[in-house]
């Protein structure tokens, strides 16, 4: 009898984040058709992001008591499960109420496929290939951004309802592969956030700088889409075809810098953060052409996707043993970065345009480099050297 090999240590995690990315986003092109339908504004439908975003981030900072009880593989499962379920209640929905609550539950599910899929990167594979494994993973949201989006807008086209079959189906493709692992034991040795932040300076600081990092790049593109069409007067549907074909440059960008973030993640992320608050800056105050802001937009995909992988592999590395705490903190501020960004960035654009907009966006990447100023290497075990 042949024996069942194991997927490769990327495809699982890879499938997680690919299936959280799509419920983060289905409802992104269907606002206005579900806020018609449900009988509330475009703005109050808005609001289901900050709503499930909040929830999201409540439920990472407790993941490590769920991993206690549950172990890390049926963690991501329960995640995976509630994100297809939310979705599917959410596509159901009788009224806007419902559906807030449905994507409360998509949020919290979010967060936890996200956490452990991360962390799952890094603990089912060997020490050498875990930079190759984490940058693989970590292309599943994009992916989401490129492969989903397009089937989320055709679908669209006829009901928004339908819409949230995406999710749905990414959800249970990546419960499938999650049955070829083995059960692992719950962790009740594990350390919790609260302990992994307060035991070691250097990765509250981590926290921060992702914390205002995810809010730099959550308000980017937040308010990317409405530059090009205010700037250029081009179609909501041209808008989404320049968004998506900016999100490809993810890809090359974060593979290029995986061999960096591993053996020095903390220096690249103060080159990073400082590079992207000059880039981001000149997106919002300098417009000639939509040409221009496009493959400005792209440059800034790239640099992300190189920065993204950095934080995390700065994050295993700053606390060693408590992956998951780490990444339930990453997650948290992904989750909260969003409602930061959006709301600076919306105060700052109705205060002073897209230029302030661009200044205010710049000021958080250059703070999110600042707790790595003082870092210096990672040794070849990966534990971090300071002064």
């Amino acid at each position: 009898m042949p024996i069942a090999r194991r997927p490769h240590p990327a495809l699982i995690p890879f499938l997680a984040l690919f299936a959280a990315q799509s419920g983060f986003l289905v409802l992104t092109p269907t606002l206005p058709a579900l806020a018609r339908d449900l009988g509330v504004s475009t703005a109050t439908a808005g609001a289901l992001r900050i709503a499930s975003g909040l929830a999201g981030a409540a439920v990472a900072l407790s993941l490590t008591a769920i991993v206690r009880r549950l172990g890390l593989r049926d963690m991501i499962a329960a995640g995976l499960l509630g994100i297809a379920l939310a979705s599917a209640a959410s596509a159901l929905a009788p009224s806007f109420a419902v559906l807030a609550a449905a994507q409360v539950a998509v949020g919290a599910g979010g967060a936890i496929v996200v956490s452990g899929g991360v962390a799952a990167a890094a603990r089912w594979s060997a020490t050498g290939e875990r930079a190759r494994v984490l940058a693989w993973t970590l292309l599943g949201q994009p992916a989401a951004w490129v492969a989903a989006m397009p089937v989320v807008g055709a679908l669209a086209d006829t009901s928004w309802r339908l819409a949230l079959a995406v999710p749905v189906a990414a959800a249970m493709l990546a419960l499938v592969a999650l049955t070829r692992r083995p059960a692992e034991a719950p962790e009740p040795g594990r350390a919790g956030t609260v302990a992994v932040l307060r035991g070691d300076i250097a990765v509250a600081g981590w926290a921060v700088g992702e914390l205002l990092a995810f809010s730099a790049w959550g308000g980017t593109l937040t308010f990317a889409g409405a530059l090009m069409a205010e700037s250029y007067g081009i179609s909501p549907g041209l808008v989404g075809v320049v968004l998506a074909a900016g999100a490809v440059a993810y890809f090359p960008g974060s593979m290029l810098a995986r061999r960096r973030a591993q053996a020095a993640p903390r220096p690249l992320l103060v080159l990073l953060g400082a590079m992207l608050a000059a880039l981001v800056a000149v997106f919002g105050a300098v417009r000639p052409d939509l040409g221009f802001s496009v493959a400005l937009f792209a440059v800034l995909v790239a640099l992300a996707g190189a920065r993204t992988l950095a934080g995390s592999a700065a994050g295993l590395a700053v606390a060693p043993g408590g992956d998951v705490a780490a990444m339930s903190i990453r997650a948290a501020a992904l989750q909260l970065g969003y409602v930061v960004g959006g709301t600076l960035g919306g105060a700052a654009l109705s205060v002073g345009g897209y230029p302030l907009l661009g200044a205010v966006l710049g000021v958080l990447f250059a703070g999110a480099a600042l707790p790595h100023l003082h870092a210096t290497r990672i040794t070849p075990t990966t534990q971090e050297v300071t002064p």
